[in-house]
């Protein structure tokens, strides 16, 4: 790898030229490289435990791996950095079902993806990086390209995917559903995954966005998601995590209100610190919107309903941004105003969702799902990242050698924003190509950093 990482270097320095394809074609490939993985022999591991007592940093290897092969539509990335997100989590933690079931699936798919099915899984759903090799039928990528990758792969043989490709029956997340993710030094994705890495960022912080901020964006802007408008007032969960920090700004910059729902004051300074004026710390105002494990309380979202009044100046929300899922699900319903939308994705506090039917019915209400979302929808999210429209969150960086711990601090709520791994960049700060609109947003480009 030591050649192909000195390249990028090189061409990375004040008044170096870009890679050319030839830069990087000429440069071997290795026959393998550095990942962190999963083992198919590990899967019971956990058994008995209770999912905050798992820990990834035991499941979670670093370790070489063979290259795959590179086919049709395909494209070899030299991953500089990577992220970790809840899927990383639930990978790690073998939840809900082992993803080497989705891995024998894919494989059975067709000869081209039967390399997928391994004893190991190289997980991860973001990179940022160069584009080191193309296969066939690739002819808007090169080598030598600095990339970001959202993480819809889809195979597109169906009509029902070719009105909204996350319709495709062959839908999958890469590095979660598929092999050969971002959390390594090399990484395997289709080409129709690429976008062009944001100028202004460095590699660690173009590649935190990725799968958070296409899931936002599709979620609350898009048409297929809960189209906000100017004027809504939005229930946002979790509002300086991954998602809901993504999901603050796309109000913000939308002209709605966002209703900022956090579990401490340091979360909620980093809410104001974004422009976000309505805050609801859960955590002090102790909501129990479950009595016991079995029965909720309408009394606590009664007076979680209250508590948004007060901070609208009486009126209900029209959007709830939900990803907690079963712990505050039934809360969300109730909260929303008659005839407006719960958009879900996800479901961090579990998949089984309770809420009472008469608040959704009679008042007219939707609950839309939304999953990732398809390449449009990805493309103009990563715009809005290069036009300095929206900001990663980026709040602490690890080695690859830690993916392990940067996933436990995920796992445990640890983190604000999201949390990076250094994949092949040597050190933070590398990779910015346009210093100068760099300098106009550095200080929301750093709003999240808690490690210096």
């Amino acid at each position: 790898m030591e050649p192909i990482l000195q390249a990028v270097l090189d061409s990375s320095k004040p008044g170096a030229g870009r890679l050319s394809p030839g830069d990087l074609a000429g440069l071997p490939l290795p026959e393998s490289y550095r990942a962190a993985t999963l083992h198919r022999d590990d899967v019971s591991m956990f058994e008995g435990l209770d999912s905050a007592e798992k820990d990834p940093r035991t499941s979670i290897h670093i370790e070489e791996v063979p290259l795959p092969d590179l086919g049709p539509g395909e494209a070899l990335v030299a991953v500089m950095a990577s992220s970790v997100n809840y899927n990383t989590v639930w990978s790690s933690i073998f939840e809900p079902v082992p993803t080497f079931a989705f891995l024998e699936r894919y494989a059975k798919l067709s000869p081209s993806t039967a390399h997928h099915d391994l004893p190991y899984h190289v997980i991860g759903s973001d990179l940022a990086g160069v584009v080191l090799r193309t296969g066939p039928g690739v002819h808007v990528w090169q080598p030598g390209d600095e990339v970001v990758a959202h993480c819809l792969s889809v195979e597109l043989e169906s009509p029902e995917g070719h009105d909204d490709t996350m319709l495709d029956p062959q839908q999958r997340i890469w590095g979660f559903e598929t092999n050969f993710g971002g959390l390594a030094e090399i990484a395997l994705v289709k080409s129709n995954q690429l976008m062009p890495k944001p100028q202004h960022l460095s590699w660690e912080e173009a590649a935190a966005p990725g799968l958070v901020n296409s899931t936002a964006y599709r979620q609350l802007v898009s048409r297929n998601g809960a189209q906000l408008k100017q004027g809504d007032n939005v229930l946002i969960w979790g509002a300086s995590g991954g998602l809901g920090s993504c999901a603050t700004q796309f109000a913000l910059g939308g002209g709605a209100t966002p209703v900022c729902v956090v579990s401490s004051e340091r979360k909620a300074e980093i809410c104001r610190a974004m422009g976000a004026e309505l805050i609801i710390d859960r955590t002090a105002e102790d909501y129990r919107f479950w009595k016991d494990e079995h029965t909720q309380d309408p009394k606590e979202w009664k007076r979680f309903g209250k508590r948004i009044r007060e901070l609208t100046g009486g009126e209900d929300v029209d959007i709830v941004f939900e990803h907690p899922g079963r712990e505050t699900f039934g809360a969300s319903v109730y909260v929303t105003r008659r005839g407006g939308t719960i958009v879900t994705c996800a479901s961090t506090s579990g998949y089984r969702h309770e809420y009472d039917n008469r608040y959704l019915w009679m008042s007219l209400k939707r609950i839309v799902g939304s999953h990732f979302a398809n390449y449009r929808e990805a493309w103009e999210a990563n715009r809005l990242i290069a036009k300095g429209r929206i900001h990663p969150t980026l709040s602490k960086v690890y080695p690859l050698q830690q993916t392990g711990q940067a996933a436990y601090d995920v796992h445990r709520n640890l983190h604000q924003g999201k949390v990076g791994v250094l994949c092949l960049a040597p050190e933070e700060g590398l990779g910015v190509r346009d210093p100068e609109l760099r300098a106009r947003h550095l200080g929301a480009i750093n709003r999240f950093r808690t490690d210096g």
